[in-house]
């Protein structure tokens, strides 16, 4: 019998650290351009604009999850995460030049 401060088996939830370190990064990735979504509508047609970035930011988050069936899945594909990154760089240039 194990004791409760103890886990009973192994942690089914993490697939290991580098699966949890890119779920990070991923997060991370997803919050950051969709801020930059938001900017960028912002900066281009105010207060609408910014209304129609939070919009476009859900699409963003919706679509991603269409693409892993969960929005944080266990293992990312290696292929999603530079196309995240890429993407976020793009849009992260994109609020540099309109500021």
């Amino acid at each position: 019998m194990s004791s409760p401060s103890q886990p009973a088996g192994p942690n089914r939830v993490s697939a290991g650290t580098a699966s949890d370190v890119k779920t990070l990064a991923a997060a991370a990735l997803l919050t950051f351009a969709a801020g930059c979504v938001v900017l960028i509508g912002y900066g281009i047609a105010g207060g609408f604009g910014g209304f129609l970035g939070i919009v476009g930011a859900v699409f963003g988050v919706v679509w991603w999850r269409s693409l892993h069936d969960k929005v944080f899945p266990r293992d990312i594909p290696r292929s999603s995460m530079i196309g995240l990154t890429v993407a976020t760089v793009v849009l992260a240039l994109i609020v540099y030049a309109m500021s």
